[in-house]
């Protein structure tokens, strides 16, 4: 160590600290705003790491800085009628530029921060995360609960931030500062959201419900057809194709060609339309009320009427809805792609992919023991159309489901045959085997 504190360097650094004047232990709100908006932000707000709306991000940001005491939330503005088009590369474009501004915006700050000598990261807008999670929670963190606790939007119907401004035409950014900044924001006292329901009729596969139900198999199956779980079911129709002709007859010249398009340039939105009609924001507002009529046949019936192939579970919810609600779509059954590996992910996954519509008629409780790889016991209760999860076993079963966890992570997954399993004693069943009939009809793969 004394050999160590002669090298040059550690003396020089010795001297610059005794030299330079201590740093403020709290950073000025009006400093940072202005750092942040002179590196591109539009918006910015300061939420305290110990705010109770961000409660279930804590574990998270002590895992990427844990002395971090602020985060800076901010947003990017992009350009509206790019996102409107029914030319979706033109929307697509612009949600990579602009993704790709917030990266350089939070990088900006963080580097002024530094060359003050205060710590900070700045996690992805988006992609690249942590994969190796997959298909677990694969993000850092979560921008939207920390961008509606600064004060720069609430969530609308369509599960988006919109901006009282700006409108949903917004990415998000957060920047995990290790220090106290001297103002804090707060949550808007209303929402900017009109209820006006355009986000609902917009949605190719029903994702979004009037009553603020959320489809998110629907959602994800299509719109991010060519992200993770439909990058996965492109690969299996390659694999399971037995000649090039037999590829051709499962996956189109064009879905091909896109499919290179999103390896190529960044994976690609097939929809977004929610996004897309949003009047929302007082910079977007005006031309809705106006002439509702007109922005109705020149925003949301083009998105509404345009021809395009439609990415659905079979038997699900959104399959019903292509085929009723969008006659110039085109249905196409595809897989998920999303397969739980962990009792965890299987059992928190089951309320992303109940489908309502199909559990029409059953009212039935569950009760499911699991043994080996995990020790798990739980409650899954199908009634009147909604579904519940509990912990443990919960009142009288019409049907116990004793179940080898790998074996029965397996079947969910179609890699084991349900009758094999019954045979091997694998899973055992207590009860009608029409109540698994009418649970797996209620959770399409």
């Amino acid at each position: 160590m004394s050999r160590l504190a002669e090298h040059p360097t550690v003396k020089r650094l010795r001297e610059k600290a005794t030299a330079r004047a201590p740093e403020p232990s709290t950073l000025d709100a009006s400093w940072l705003r202005e750092v942040a908006l002179a590196a591109g932000a539009d918006d910015v707000g300061f939420v305290g790491v110990d705010r109770p709306e961000i409660a279930a991000e804590h574990e998270d940001i002590r895992s990427l800085l844990p002395a971090a005491r602020t985060l800076l939330s901010f947003v990017c503005r992009m350009n509206r009628e790019n996102v409107r088009n029914p030319s979706r590369s033109l929307a697509n474009l612009e949600f990579h530029h602009t993704g790709d501004q917030v990266n350089e915006v939070a990088r900006r700050i963080v580097s002024a921060l530094e060359r003050r000598g205060v710590r900070a990261v700045n996690p992805a807008m988006g992609f690249p995360m942590e994969m190796d999670r997959f298909p677990e929670k694969i993000w850092t963190i979560s921008h939207k609960p920390i961008a509606v606790a600064a004060g720069l939007g609430h969530m609308g119907l369509h599960r988006n931030v919109i901006h009282p401004r700006f409108g949903n035409f917004i990415l998000l950014g957060t920047v995990l500062i290790a220090a106290e900044v001297s103002a804090r924001s707060e949550p808007l006292d209303y929402n900017p959201c009109l209820d006006c329901k355009l986000c609902v009729a917009a949605c190719p596969v029903g994702a979004i419900s009037a009553d603020g139900r959320f489809d998110f198999s629907a959602c994800y199956t299509h719109n991010y057809r060519e992200f993770m779980g439909g990058f996965t079911s492109w690969v299996e129709s390659i694999a399971e194709s037995r000649t090039p002709l037999d590829y051709r007859a499962r996956i189109s010249d064009s879905e091909s060609a896109s499919m290179w398009q999103s390896l190529s340039f960044g994976a690609n939105y097939k929809a977004a339309y929610c996004m897309s009609v949003c009047p929302a924001g007082e910079d977007v507002i005006e031309p809705f009320l106006n002439d509702r009529r007109a922005y109705l046949s020149t925003v949301v019936t083009p998105l509404q009427e345009k021809k395009e192939t439609v990415y659905v579970l079979a038997h699900s919810d959104a399959e019903s809805h292509v085929g009723r609600r969008f006659p110039a779509k085109k249905a196409k059954r595809v897989s998920s792609g999303l397969r739980p590996r962990t009792l965890r992910s299987f059992l928190s996954g089951l309320s992303l992919t109940f489908q309502r519509d199909r559990s029409k008629g059953i009212d039935a409780t569950y009760h499911f023991s699991f043994h080996g790889a995990e020790e798990r016991q739980a409650t899954i209760r199908i009634r009147n159309q909604a579904l519940e999860v509990e912990e443990g076993h919960v009142g009288t079963p019409d049907l116990r489901v004793v179940a080898d966890r790998d074996t029965w992570l397996g079947f969910v997954a179609r890699e084991q045959r349900l009758v094999w399993a019954l045979l091997r004693g694998k899973i055992r069943l207590r009860g009608s085997a029409r109540h698994l009939l009418a649970f797996g009809r209620c959770f399409p793969s």
